[in-house]
């Protein structure tokens, strides 16, 4: 039970680690005909602009990822004790129940701005840099100790850490689904 326990957790990480980095390209492929000043537009008052949301998924991660590896240094031994117990690897779209805290965003501000700029590359160079830490905190941990390493989010309840990584994808899709509608409206 312990070699297909390990490795049920390992492919749902290579799954999501994978669908991280393909929602990332996709994204910026879809901003390198776009014009750099439409990039650094806000759509309305108090709106972030497309730069300034693609950050902002940047800084989620820079934030959350030391929980992370906190939570997998003072809760390893313990998920050593559960190892062979089943653990989930899916969660819901949490950003899609009824009631979740929306607009929270401010809690994570981008550390870029319109009167601030970069360049399209430096952004997807920052987020794909974050997106590489990410990976190197799964790679080569085993499946079933990271489903048996909890963490608690006030918003989410408790999730382990191979759900918490789908939920920075859910997070990421979100935001991305977002820039594609500013884009639609900017193409009008």
């Amino acid at each position: 039970m312990s070699e297909a326990n390990r490795l049920y957790g390992e492919q749902a990480v290579a799954r999501y680690l994978g669908e991280m980095a393909g929602q990332r390209e996709a994204v910026f492929a879809r901003l390198e005909d776009v014009e750099p000043e439409m990039i650094w537009k806000c759509p309305a008052p108090g709106e972030w602009c497309i730069a300034e949301i693609l950050d902002h998924t940047r800084v989620i991660y820079a934030s959350t990822m030391p929980l992370f590896h906190f939570n997998w240094v003072l809760l390893q031994p313990l998920a050593r004790l559960r190892r062979d117990r089943p653990y989930a690897i899916e969660i819901d779209d949490v950003y899609r129940r009824p009631g979740f805290p929306q607009k929270v965003g401010w809690m994570w501000p981008p550390r870029i701005s319109p009167e601030r700029p970069v360049s399209l590359a430096v952004l997807k160079k920052d987020l794909s840099r974050m997106h590489e830490q990410v990976c190197s905190f799964y790679q080569n941990k085993p499946g079933d100790l990271l489903g048996h390493v909890r963490l608690f989010d006030p918003a989410i309840g408790w999730l382990n850490l191979i759900q918490g990584l789908q939920v920075g994808l859910f997070h990421d899709r979100l935001h991305y689904e977002h820039i594609a509608k500013l884009l639609g409206l900017v193409a009008v």
